[in-house]
């Protein structure tokens, strides 16, 4: 273990405050990126959190922008701030591989929309950061930046992974099932899986339930990247993109908060229900009112409705990227792990009347989360069922138990995590959920919360 992981103790590498130091001269992007390439020289051989960085093209978009904020005319708050980008987007300077044999050397030399928009806010794109094959099950060589022995949680391992060991202040992450709130939650990101077509996908619209997210280390710089993608890139075709102030939403104090168990609530170790208890107690003892599932009908049959995301999730993906896997197996014999052929059969054996039945299951669960808005201000729950797993790449779920994040994937709903608790040395987030096209005002509540509840160490 690199050092047990103190919530209240972890210095997070940010941007936004070093920013004020490039207008006087302090500082600049350029320095601040030397930083970032010397932490990243000293800690990547462990974590693996990267599968190619563009450093003559980071450092020229470096430059750029230190003259910019000498000039005191920076194009954004983001101008100058190193990102990763998940190796399932696009870049025009460097391949884009999609943690797969297949795709090795594949290089298709434009950028996806929030790519563009991030180069045109100032950002310097350094690198890509390692992705599961396909965003799905198999994993690739990035480590926990808290325990290499552990998993950093996927899909987004790399991004998740390289703001946890202060390589870079922000990455962005993709979500379908749990990809972006449990490895931010593993490795003690702050995170946000925004409203379905929030953020602009660009060429990834395989999925009906896909999102864009972002991986910092604060939630300034977390909203200011979010801000900044959607100003020049708008959201999904069709969609209005994320509402909410473009500098990060003010704290919000909720009157009401609703308890989110899912299915993973009957599997919790004691140690980490116990954390999240914890939270739970000290808000109560704040005048929060804390709303359980055996205190109304509707939340009840809302849990219900969320029972079997797992499963929903699962053949929903399958049926949508049949078609892609279909035509990879043909072009690309042997390059795909058994994870992907599984799904691929999973695929094969659904029909169009399997397909509809998801959907309408989806459905209803959407429904049912818009019934319990009354209820609170937000839905509360756990970022992962507990710490980072071992790192065992032969597991059935090599990158952990996705169960407390399937819900928010299949209802299209924002999810937030913050990283205010530890067990056993080891991050573990607490998630707030809210109504679709309430990210602004789920951050608030996270940042609220995080100010006003110690955090949590436990075992």
């Amino acid at each position: 273990m690199v050092a047990a992981y103190d919530p209240a103790g972890f210095a997070g590498l940010t941007y936004h405050d070093a920013a004020p130091a490039f207008r006087s001269g302090v500082d600049d992007p350029l320095r601040y990126l030397d930083r970032c390439l010397a932490t990243i020289a000293r800690r990547e051989p462990a974590v693996k959190a990267w599968v190619v960085i563009n450093e003559p093209g980071a450092r020229a978009a470096a430059e750029a922008s230190a003259r910019r904020w000498r000039d005191g005319v920076p194009l954004s708050a983001i101008d100058g701030m190193p990102i990763g980008i998940k190796d399932l987007i696009e870049t025009k300077d460097m391949p884009t591989q999609m943690g797969c044999a297949a795709f090795e050397g594949n290089f298709p030399k434009r950028d996806s929309a929030l790519v563009r928009a991030l180069r045109d806010a100032g950002a310097v794109i350094l690198g890509k950061v390692v992705t599961t094959e396909f965003g799905g099950a198999q994993p690739g060589p990035t480590t926990n930046p808290f325990d290499p022995a552990c998993t950093p949680g996927g899909s987004s391992s790399g991004s998740a992974a390289a703001v946890g060991a202060n390589m870079v202040p922000v990455a962005i992450g993709t979500q379908v099932g749990g990809s972006v709130i449990r490895p931010a939650s593993f490795c003690g990101n702050w995170a946000l899986k925004p409203t379905l077509g929030a953020l602009n996908r660009g060429e990834r619209l395989g999925y009906s339930q896909s999102t864009i997210g972002v991986h910092a280390n604060s939630p300034i710089d977390l909203w200011a990247v979010a801000s900044a993608i959607v100003e020049r890139a708008g959201g999904d075709p069709g969609c209005p993109g994320l509402f909410g102030p473009p500098e990060v939403p003010s704290d919000v104090r909720p009157q009401q908060l609703v308890v989110m168990e899912t299915a993973g609530w009957a599997d919790l170790d004691p140690v980490t229900r116990g954390a999240f208890e914890s939270v739970l107690d000290t808000l109560g003892s704040l005048g929060v009112g804390i709303v359980r599932r055996a205190d109304a009908a509707m939340l009840e049959a809302f849990e219900r409705s969320i029972a079997d995301a797992r499963t929903v999730n699962a053949e929903i993906c399958a049926f949508e990227l049949r078609w892609s896997l279909e035509n990879l197996v043909e072009q690309y014999p042997g390059k795909l792990s058994s994870h992907a052929l599984k799904k691929l059969e999973q695929g094969r054996r659904m029909n169009l009347d399997d397909f509809r039945r998801r959907l309408q299951e989806r459905d209803t669960a959407r429904a049912r989360l818009a019934a319990i808005a009354p209820l609170g201000d937000a839905l509360i729950s756990l970022s992962s069922p507990g710490p980072a797993p071992s790192n065992d790449p032969t597991g059935a779920r090599p990158t952990g138990k996705a169960t407390f994040n399937y819900p928010s994937s299949l209802l299209g709903a924002p999810a937030v995590t913050a990283p205010l608790m530890a067990v056993g040395g080891m991050p573990v987030g607490l998630q707030l959920m809210g109504q679709p096209h309430e990210d602004a005002r789920v951050l608030g509540i996270a940042r609220w919360i995080a100010s006003a509840v110690a955090p949590v160490r436990a075992g």
